[in-house]
């Protein structure tokens, strides 16, 4: 207890040793009154000091110094860069922006991307194009929309782009880099080369220069203009040449490319590509997307090589088509291995001939029905696409052996290439080979052996 005066703690406020107040009632008698009696004196008990653990109270006070000298330090240190950030300064380059000169293409000076850009983005055109692409279910027609890209080739304003670009137009409609528009006509076109003219009523438009795309080596430099997605026009993108005369092959159409690692996306056919020296050396055309994987493949795109359209563009701003387009004047499909089974050939690739135009270059040659081409000169000839590739390389008036296969024979045939007529004017009507078994187009096969080794 905090009065218990054995406690070593506890302090008394007596003077005389003796609780005053205090009394001590006797036992009850006879009525007696109790006496008042002190309380014997004892010795007062002095509070012996406690010994202090000096080496305790040095080791708090050396904490004490270093928790006081550490938070000096810190409060300084902040302080410290406190006053550095509010004394920082940002540095800003005083580096004078060099200006991209105008540069005129003259096929001998080399440009940067930038004077590539300045000097040939007013010849670049972004097209877009509406149509109709056939009826819903209330007979009503449905509306399509779409955008590519072109460039100017002469400056009363004809313009290139690709075929697929302005296929079936309706209403086509040109807006140049500074923002003018133009309603668009189209001259003409050729499917089979994806390339296409459209005329637009200007005067002194900035007109491409063209350059030689057989100059075009692997790990060249090229750039490429146009209207990416329909949206993002006048966009350019670089890379390198990746490969030249590269075949590939766009719905069922071969095709001799210009292949390069420049970013190419929708809305970006029809567009120039060009070299370092500002000149056009492809129209670009297509980009290959592969889904094998679950993954698109990027990095690939293709152009049109100019060497081999320029001329049929003029011949298309002239005529509004290819009048020199090499021409058959048959109709061929591609021999499957079934039909050879069937017919009881030898040989079971070639290009298969369905029908020949009377007094047609085919015919005048001795070509017949049921003749399996097999070469084209020293080209081989495997089916349909392998023909369409190899009439490419030739022009109407221009002559080449035919090796065939008829009737378990081989035998070469002299044939004069004419040109299509104009009533067809883009492309040669051919038929499409069948892949069923037993089914040889629109032509009965026992019709074919009748006419050739009688009834079987």
């Amino acid at each position: 207890m905090y009065n218990d005066e054995q406690n070593l703690y506890h302090y008394t406020y007596r003077k005389d040793g003796s609780e005053s107040g205090q009394q001590n009632a006797g036992p009850a008698g006879d009525g007696a009154v109790g006496t008042v009696q002190s309380e014997p004196q004892r010795p007062i008990q002095e509070m012996k000091p406690v010994k202090k653990n000096r080496m305790g109270l040095k080791v708090t006070a050396l904490a004490l110094c270093c928790a006081l000298l550490g938070g000096a330090l810190g409060g300084g240190i902040v302080w410290g860069v406190s006053r550095a950030t509010s004394e920082a300064t940002v540095q800003v380059s005083d580096r004078t922006v060099s200006q991209v000169s105008l540069k005129t293409v003259d096929g001998k000076t080399e440009m940067t991307d930038a004077e590539v850009y300045a000097a040939n983005v007013n010849s670049v055109v972004s097209i877009n194009v509406t149509g109709t692409s056939g009826y819903n279910f209330f007979g009503q027609p449905v509306q399509t929309a779409s955008a590519g890209s072109g460039f100017v080739l002469t400056t009363d304003g004809y313009i290139v782009t690709n075929y697929h670009v302005v296929e079936n137009a309706e209403t086509v409609k040109v807006t140049m880099y500074n923002g003018d528009e133009y309603d668009a006509r189209y001259v003409g076109g050729d499917e089979d080369y994806d390339i296409a003219v459209i005329k637009v009523e200007a005067s002194d438009l900035q007109a491409v220069t063209l350059g030689d795309s057989e100059r075009l080596n692997v790990g060249d430099h090229v750039l490429a203009i146009g209207n990416p997605l329909g949206e993002l026009t006048f966009s350019m993108s670089g890379g390198m040449v990746s490969s030249v005369n590269r075949a590939i092959n766009v719905d069922g159409t071969p095709f001799n490319m210009i292949q390069t690692d420049a970013s190419i996306n929708h809305g970006n056919s029809g567009g120039p590509l060009f070299n370092s020296f500002g000149e056009v050396v492809g129209i670009v055309s297509a980009k290959l997307e592969s889904t094998s994987s679950g993954s698109s493949v990027e990095g690939l795109g293709f152009a049109i090589p100019i060497n081999d359209v320029i001329s049929m563009i003029q011949d298309i701003m002239t005529n509004g088509y290819v009048t020199n387009k090499a021409y058959l004047g048959a109709t061929v499909g591609t021999l499957t291995q079934s039909m050879a089974q069937q017919y009881s050939y030898d040989i079971s690739k070639g290009a298969f001939v369905y029908s020949v135009e009377e007094n047609g270059p085919a015919d005048q040659a001795g070509l017949q029905l049921g003749d399996v081409i097999t070469k084209i000169d020293d080209t081989e000839i495997t089916s349909l696409d392998d023909l369409t590739a190899a009439k490419k390389g030739c022009a109407a008036g221009d002559t080449s052996t035919l090796t065939i296969y008829r009737q378990g024979e081989t035998m070469t045939l002299e044939i004069t290439w004419g040109a299509v007529p104009a009533e067809q004017q883009t492309t040669t009507q051919t038929q499409s080979q069948q892949e069923t078994s037993g089914n040889a187009g629109t032509v009965n096969p026992y019709d074919l052996f009748d006419y050739f080794f009688g009834n079987r």
